[in-house]
């Protein structure tokens, strides 16, 4: 490689990270905290989940009965979705295909979330929890109040990291094992960044570039390619791609003639299980409810365990029990969605159950110190007596920033964990605002006060200090408010609230660990008289050692 075109990818993969690097952070440390969605969202609502939470497990039969006697379900489409490990299900119930009816509600139809034990419905905002909202935090959903600049931003820094990636890559190949090794705890603050920085990055490659790679194309894709094959291959018409790619359920058309009895759906969906043991239902779409021409299509995926990628479904003829047709998610996965279960699965690491994440949560927080590290190294490198002083007060401004935006989310996070445990449940519809103004607000108010200290040293380890005082607030806060202390809910089972508790627990514990350990630097002003003393020092001994080898002076 020659000089020239190292520099370049050096400037370009320093400038690229700088640029990013804030965003970056958020996304990885809220998107590490959003790999224990569901464990959060059971700690939050001190809801368990247990296997009649599942849908093979759960009783439709009763909660069609249930949900007809409430809305009248009569010439509806029903979906039930779960595609997460929570006890409340997604239900969509259509607009009825008979245009007499009368009831707004029913003719416009309706989303919702039914817990599938009370029975109780909630909608969006009112069945809004912490889990959620790290989880779109992550991919920046919460500026979608422009249309969907939260995503574009997300996939702007996607498309950048994989770039920082790659261009890191070929800037240290040549030395990538050398410094690997590499750590020097007593040279200079530079190479002490520089090391962290290329071991830890080393570390977590892998990882790293199956994100960018992933994330490039969970964002990228659905916010930018697929609105333009819409525009210029569909005329505008997404349905028509929707059906193409398979993401549209089939049109049924109803007979117009009801039947006498409802046939039982369990039955169709213990028919599935008993097809394919290694099999989970995931989702339940009844069409045509009621009438004669009454469908249900019975989708899941194959246990990770048996099949990496497996995902099919059966559809039945409720009417006559007769098996319209059936794609075996063990012989006939298609390309289309072998491909779009590696890239998820990759991505969210549902694959592998706790261990697993516990391994991407450990590698996304290295992946933030990496972050962070790069931000050092740009600013100490710039501190030189060369650079003006407008240009270091700005460089120092800026880090400053940086640090007290990224540093600061450890604290508010663990902040809001409290709030929410504290706060009553019953907030309704307010609820979601409630979680975007405790964190918001506290983050905003962290930020700027910590950023105007311009100091470091401070803003390191006070978020060091207060984050690892409230994470070990956080299982403290669960334990008097519900009673489920952490060795409480191991006994009993509710392994999703001993998650997290334990979560917060070795977070706060590590982090009073780590900011005992941080010791502040020595002013530039200490360190340059120093330098000059041992210089000095040097010299001095240096003259009388050549004083005494001096002929005249020997006997």
């Amino acid at each position: 490689m020659s000089n020239r075109i190292y520099n370049i990818l050096f400037h370009t993969h320093t400038i690229s990270g700088i640029i990013i690097s804030a965003a970056l952070y958020v996304i990885f440390f809220a998107g590490s905290l959003s790999f224990f969605r569901d464990e959060i969202i059971g700690w939050e609502r001190n809801e368990p989940i247990s296997e009649n939470a599942n849908l093979k497990h759960l009783d439709l039969d009763h909660v069609l009965d249930t949900l007809d006697a409430r809305k009248g379900l009569a010439g509806r489409d029903i979906s039930f979705y779960k595609h997460f490990e929570e006890r409340r299900i997604n239900v969509n119930l259509s607009a009825p295909k008979d245009t007499t009816a009368q009831d707004e509600g029913r003719r416009r139809g309706e989303f919702f979330y039914l817990d599938p034990e009370t029975l109780d419905a909630y909608t969006y905002r009112s069945s809004y929890s912490l889990g959620e909202f790290f989880y779109r935090l992550h991919f920046f959903a919460q500026l979608n109040l422009w249309g969907t600049s939260g995503y574009l931003l997300a996939g702007f820094v996607a498309f950048f990291f994989l770039f920082a990636v790659v261009t890191g890559v070929l800037v240290h190949w040549k030395k990538i094992v050398s410094n690997f090794y590499v750590f020097r705890p007593k040279a200079s603050l530079k190479n002490i960044w520089t090391d962290a920085h290329t071991a830890l990055g080393v570390l977590g490659l892998p990882y790293q570039f199956v994100f960018a790679v992933t994330g490039c194309y969970l964002i990228i894709g659905t916010t930018v390619l697929s609105p333009a094959i819409v525009t210029y291959m569909y005329d505008g018409d997404m349905t028509k791609l929707y059906d193409d790619f398979g993401f549209n359920p089939p049109k049924i058309a109803p007979a117009g003639q009801s039947m006498a009895t409802v046939p039982s759906v369990n039955s169709f969906v213990d028919r599935v299980e008993e097809k394919w043991t290694d099999f989970e239902v995931k989702s339940v779409q009844l069409f045509n409810f009621g009438d004669q021409n009454m469908h249900a299509l019975i989708e899941g995926n194959t246990h990770t365990d048996a099949k990496f990628l497996g995902r099919g479904g059966v559809m039945y003829n409720m009417a006559t029990g007769e098996q319209v047709y059936e794609v075996n998610p063990f012989t006939e996965t298609s390309y289309t969605d072998a491909a779009a279960a590696v890239i998820t699965q990759l991505h969210y690491g549902d694959f592998g159950g706790i261990p697993l994440r516990v391994i991407y949560f450990i590698l996304g927080l290295v992946t933030c110190f990496v972050i962070i590290s790069g931000v050092m190294i740009w600013l100490v490198a710039r501190d030189k007596k060369h650079v003006s002083p407008a240009k270091r007060k700005f460089n120092a401004w800026l880090v400053a920033s940086y640090l007290a935006i990224c540093l600061s989310m450890l604290p508010v996070s663990a902040f809001t964990f409290i709030m929410v445990k504290i706060s009553p449940l019953e907030l309704d519809d307010t609820r979601m605002t409630f979680i975007y103004q405790v964190f918001f607000y506290a983050w905003l108010v962290c930020s700027v006060g910590l950023a105007v200290t311009r100091n470091n040293y401070f803003i390191n380890k006070f978020c060091l200090v207060s984050g690892g005082v409230l994470g070990l607030a956080v299982p403290v806060a669960n334990g008097l408010v519900t009673g489920n202390w952490l060795w409480k809910s191991y006994q009993v089972g509710f392994y999703q609230m001993f998650t997290v508790d334990f979560l917060w627990l070795v977070l706060g514990a590590t982090s009073l660990w780590v900011a005992s350990k941080v010791k502040k630097q020595p002013s530039s002003k200490a360190t340059e008289t120093k330098k000059r003393g041992s210089t000095h020092l040097n010299g001095g001994i240096e003259k009388g050692l050549v004083r005494n080898t001096n002929p005249q002076y020997q006997n």
